[in-house]
């Protein structure tokens, strides 16, 4: 493991320096690459000095429990050489798990798309409740949560929401999300006090950044129109609301968030190069989904992934088949938990495609 990781703290060394020399400086596209390799590589620099100083406190400890004569100081020494192996296992176990090829993607930021599906206006209800779990979730992790369009249902909630969520590793955290969530509930519109299950789609997509795709201007129609709904005198006063088509594709994007034009346009090209970026990305996830027996994150969208059970309190994620009695806290934005078994059954995976390639 200390060849590997001295050869990882070169590869570190040699890309801080590349990232000084001027002629990379000048080409952004290389220079962001590099410094995300550098970011993603750091960790590893920085385990490969703690490993390889625990190595040689062991060696050093084992060389006085053999040549010492005074026993006090050689069970001193043992107990040391006792410690130092322990973390040197659990150190080992931690590598093990960061040397796990990460998804390219993880360390973006993401477009959230909230849809209302099956269950007419509770559906559109739930997806309002499920993107006020998300809020609470991205407030806590200190992210930006950004509204970029919504329409909103007849009784409340969204038939569609769509928000830029930004902050550290976002993507790699909410990709998770991505599927069909069902709830099922005595409804606000239910007289007779039965249970409905209703249904919402969850979207995340990694943020396309300006160097991800190559767009070319001429292939955008830009059309202004009044905004409607929320947003003081200028609603339907002003031409604020901004809707991009994307000719090649066919992609249409809308944004009316923001009082001006300006704003809606740069909020309208994230969603718009995110959607273009999510069809290269697509048959990425494609690839990697038809190599595991059981993939964690698909990015399906017609895959139920996850039931919010009221009258029982009950929250059931199907993937890793994981059932959770805390209802109202999930629902309140503790989605953690949740994340981190499924990161971790995706690690375990990913672990063991890797050991298999090894043998």
């Amino acid at each position: 493991m200390l060849d590997k990781l001295a050869g990882i703290k070169r590869r570190y060394e040699e890309i801080g320096e590349q990232m000084t020399d001027p002629a990379t400086m000048a080409d952004m596209k290389k220079y962001v690459q590099l410094n995300k390799d550098y970011k993603e590589l750091e960790p590893l620099a920085e385990a490969y000095i703690t490993y390889k100083n625990i190595v040689e406190n062991i060696d050093s400890s084992k060389e006085i429990i053999k040549n010492e004569k005074d026993e006090e100081f050689k069970e001193m020494a043992r107990d040391e050489l006792n410690d130092l192996i322990r973390r040197k296992e659990q150190l080992e176990d931690d590598i093990k798990t960061m040397l796990i090829p990460k998804d390219p993607q993880d360390a973006k930021n993401c477009i959230l798309e909230v849809r209302a599906g099956t269950g007419g206006d509770e559906a559109s209800i739930f997806a309002g409740d499920l993107l006020r779990m998300y809020q609470k979730f991205c407030e806590t992790k200190g992210w930006k949560f950004d509204l970029v369009d919504m329409t909103e249902g007849t009784v409340g909630g969204y038939k569609e929401v769509i928000v830029n969520v930004s902050g550290k590793d976002v993507y790699g955290t909410m990709k998770y999300e991505s599927g069909v969530h069902r709830v099922q509930r005595v409804p606000q519109t239910e007289t007779q006090g039965r249970v409905h299950t209703s249904a919402a789609t969850v979207a995340v997509l990694p943020e396309a950044e300006e160097f991800d795709i190559d767009l070319n201007p001429a292939d955008i129609r830009k059309d202004t129109y009044c905004s409607s709904g929320p947003g003081g005198q200028s609603v339907n006063t002003t031409y604020s609301a901004i809707r991009l088509t994307h000719a090649p594709t066919g992609i249409v994007v809308t944004c009316q968030d923001e009082k001006s034009q300006l704003k809606n346009f740069d909020k309208a090209m994230k969603v718009l190069r995110s959607r273009i970026y999510e069809l290269q990305y697509a048959e990425y996830m494609n690839e990697i989904s038809s190599k595991r027996k059981t993939m964690v994150s698909t990015g399906d969208r017609s895959a139920k992934i996850r039931t919010y059970n009221y009258p029982q309190g009950r929250v059931t994620d199907h993937r890793i088949g994981l059932t959770l009695y805390n209802l109202s806290t999930i629902v309140n934005g503790d989605i953690q938990e949740i994340i981190d078994k499924l990161q971790i059954a995706e690690n375990y995976e990913r672990l063991k495609e890797q050991e298999e390639k090894q043998l």
